[in-house]
């Protein structure tokens, strides 16, 4: 049986999240959906991952992407790649998998089917971009299921990102102190604190883990006069910058600079907010650069739920706290301010005094003052260029092309790819 973790229909709610990754590359908690998959599944069960069709000539070098053609009768489990894999779906999964031509159907949701390759691949041994799991429910035979938990809206991964935190300390390394502490540092609980080989923890920071576990990846510096009170995650060579606070469920992606104040925020790998301002119930995208002084709302003055826009569409979260929804590749300039809610679009450049509206379109350029436009294609790729090698990775052919196209279809249709 070949497992192939999938992307539906419901991608396209996640956008501009997604724009340059797969559903199950987005983070909640200390780990993104498919770093959940590998862990819980274990080292000794293979996987292919189904994405996007314009994803795969960049992703093909990073992913075990499902090559189809090879037997029409080959026998396939397509896992939703919006499920957040914990140790009862990693069972059923790989221990106690639907029988051939059934399907596991929590409520309106897909979360596994049973199928032979035949039904997948077209005549010319091409997947869907996405499958419509809706008819793969209608021609397979339904078996009802309960307890499993997939991503549904684009503000899950902030909504789910406390109790995924919570959930994971059982997997990490808890109370194993290494790198290089200061004698002036302060760690409280060390039981639940791990300091990985490297890491640097300088004079007067202080790690308070006496509610919740503080996590120093490998290689990350923590400067002096910190604070990081659990739960707080920081990555693989990542900086937390002089005088920051981290509380209350953050995770600080690989090589990614955190400053000010941060709580209850993922910043993926590779981004930038370095200096003061306050970040919360927010989710930053990889190669983003907030500027200095850059502050975000979570709470409405009326202590209202949260309403969030994307494109034309209103929706209501259900959310009392909810801040700023960011994707990749955008910066915003010193002393930006972001209402409660905003979605700020891939590759856009944000500047100006005031609030910008709720929703800002991805690849466009501007403020409050003077309104967006479209960001010029060719000054987005050259910028883009320039922020990843400073992070020493190098922009390739097929991550431009990929680029390229995003861009092209957002402008020239503002259709979601």
């Amino acid at each position: 049986m070949q497992i192939v973790i999938f992307e539906d229909e419901k991608v396209h709610g996640f956008h501009p999240l997604v724009h340059f990754k797969p559903v199950y590359g987005l983070f909640t908690g200390c780990r993104n959906l498919l770093q959940k998959f590998c862990f819980y599944l274990g080292a000794d069960v293979t996987f292919s991952c189904h994405l996007r069709r314009y994803l795969q000539p960049y992703y093909r070098s990073h992913l075990p992407v499902f090559q189809p053609g090879v037997d029409p009768q080959r026998d396939i489990l397509l896992v939703n790649g919006r499920l957040l894999c914990d140790e009862k779906a990693a069972t059923i999964i790989r221990d106690h998998p639907p029988d051939p031509g059934q399907c596991l159907m929590q409520g309106d949701e897909l979360v596994l089917a049973r199928v032979n390759e035949a039904r997948i691949v077209s005549a010319d041994n091409m997947l869907p971009d996405y499958f419509d799991t809706q008819q793969l429910a209608a021609e397979s035979e339904t078996v009802v299921a309960e307890g499993f938990r997939l991503l549904r809206n684009i503000w899950d991964p902030v909504a789910f990102h406390p109790g995924e935190l919570h959930r994971e300390a059982f997997s990490l390394e808890l109370g194993s102190i290494s790198g290089r502490v200061s004698s002036r540092a302060g760690l409280e609980n060390p039981e639940s604190i791990f300091i990985g080989e490297g890491a640097v923890i300088k004079a007067g920071a202080l790690l308070d883990a006496e509610e919740g576990f503080v996590y120093v990846s490998p290689g990350a510096v923590v400067e002096p006069q910190v604070v990081l009170a659990g739960n707080v995650f920081a990555g693989e060579f990542s900086c937390v910058r002089t005088g920051a606070n981290l509380h209350s469920n953050v995770f600080v992606g690989r090589a990614s600079k955190a400053g000010g104040e941060i709580e209850d925020a993922v910043i993926e790998p590779y981004a930038n907010k370095q200096h003061e301002g306050f970040l919360g119930h927010s989710y930053i995208s990889s190669w983003c650069n907030l500027g200095a002084g850059t502050n975000t709302s979570d709470l409405r003055n009326n202590y209202g739920k949260v309403k969030l826009q994307v494109e034309n569409k209103e929706f209501r979260t259900g959310e009392q706290f909810l801040g700023l929804l960011m994707g990749e590749h955008t910066k915003c300039s010193i002393n930006s301010m972001f209402n409660t809610g905003t979605v700020a679009g891939a590759s856009s450049n944000i500047f100006g005094g005031g609030f910008p509206p709720k929703y800002i379109p991805s690849f466009s350029w501007g403020g409050p003052g003077s309104g967006f436009q479209p960001y010029e294609i060719e000054k987005a790729v050259a910028t883009a260029r320039v922020v990843m090698g400073r992070r020493n990775i190098r922009m390739c052919d097929a991550y431009e092309t990929m680029f390229r196209y995003v861009a092209a279809v957002e402008q020239d249709s503002g259709t979601a790819v």
